[in-house]
């Protein structure tokens, strides 16, 4: 089992997350900042479990994002 985490409060709003994963990922019309689909907000941080399958995908948009708020845990 793993998490992908989203500091939002942090987001600039490139929508690389979207554009790599938009089963997961929707930009916001309101502010322009990504949300993460079905998480769970936990102090300002998005929290959604995935499948050990989707790490490796998790993990190229965590590197991808230019300000590195998406991290990928593994448990």
């Amino acid at each position: 089992m793993a998490n992908i985490i989203h500091y939002r409060n942090k987001c600039i709003g490139c929508g690389i997350c979207y554009e790599m994963m938009p089963e997961n990922w929707r930009m916001s019309k309101k502010d322009g900042k990504a949300t993460l689909l079905k998480s769970v907000l936990k102090k300002d941080t998005s929290i959604l479990p995935i499948h050990p399958a989707m790490i490796p995908e998790a993990q190229k948009v965590a590197k991808a994002c230019p300000v590195k708020i998406i991290r990928v845990n593994e448990f």
